[in-house]
């Protein structure tokens, strides 16, 4: 498969570990690189982890320790031994003239390494993310060099990681002076309390889309009509007796009761109103 076709898939661990090593700096250091750790697979490079490599960057060279990138990468495979080297990082947002250099050591590591760039500098007030693979250039028997191409990247996590990250937005408020210092975890039942009701929320949304489509104030969508009967399909279906003896017997997962509940609830009022949707 072509570098072209890559779609590197980014993983929140990985942004937070790249903010820290930035934060971390040496005072003389404008730029942090480092090794991108994850795996390839049918055209997605996956980055789950990374590290930082101590560089310094001269006018005409560059110099990194690459004995410390070895020894990081051996002990990352002691306690991961999925994670291979698909590539490297630096903060800033844009490829420098030292970039090349760099690539061509990772592009001894693995085939098709990527080069992930991260705005730390938050210009235009978000963390820009950029990805390249290097593509050779020259003619047989000529100069020979490589250029940078930019490759789809996008963000996307564990259901662990998004538990984490939600609960992290709970730090973030308009005023500083409003801003708590330390969030602590939620207990179970105010998790559920809190689900349940993004769960309603989201119930509702879809059931006003269904509403307006029947009263032709939205145009109909084949796609979002087929998701929605995927959706009631993966609900099991159950009589009122049914539901109660499970609710009884498992009454100590009452996330799941809930969550169940309102989907048999609002599978009945879908089934309703799928029916009077126009056919495309």
């Amino acid at each position: 498969m072509s570098a072209l076709n890559l779609t590197v898939r980014v993983h929140p661990v990985v942004l937070f570990q790249v903010v820290d090593a930035f934060e971390r700096r040496n005072a003389d250091s404008h730029r942090v690189i480092g090794t991108l750790l994850g795996s390839v697979d049918k055209g997605f490079v996956e980055v789950t982890n990374c590290f930082c490599v101590p560089h310094k960057e001269h006018d005409d060279q560059v110099e990194a320790e690459l004995s410390y990138a070895l020894d990081m990468y051996d002990l990352n495979r002691k306690v991961n031994a999925n994670e291979n080297v698909v590539g490297w990082w630096a903060t800033g947002n844009e490829v420098t003239n030292h970039s090349s250099v760099i690539h061509e050591y990772y592009a001894r590591e693995c085939n098709n390494p990527v080069h992930l760039t991260v705005d730390t500098s938050l210009q235009g007030g978000r963390m820009g993310l950029r990805a390249y693979v290097c593509i050779q250039l020259g003619v047989p028997g000529g100069k020979t060099g490589c250029m940078f191409t930019p490759i789809p990247v996008e963000l996307t996590s564990y259901e662990p990681e998004t538990f984490g990250l939600k609960l992290l937005q709970k730090t973030v408020a308009v005023s500083p002076a409003h801003r708590p210092k330390t969030v602590p975890p939620m207990l179970d039942l105010a998790q559920i309390s809190e689900a349940s009701t993004k769960l309603q929320s989201l119930l509702d949304l879809i059931l006003k889309y269904v509403d307006d489509v029947i009263a032709h104030k939205v145009t109909p969508d084949n796609a979002v009509g087929r998701q929605l009967l995927d959706l009631i399909h993966s609900v099991p279906h159950m009589s009122h007796e049914q539901f109660t003896q499970m609710f009884n017997a498992n009454v100590r997962d009452l996330l799941m009761v809930v969550t169940l509940s309102q989907l048999i609830k609002t599978q009945l009022q879908l089934n309703e109103k799928l029916t009077f949707l126009p056919t495309a």
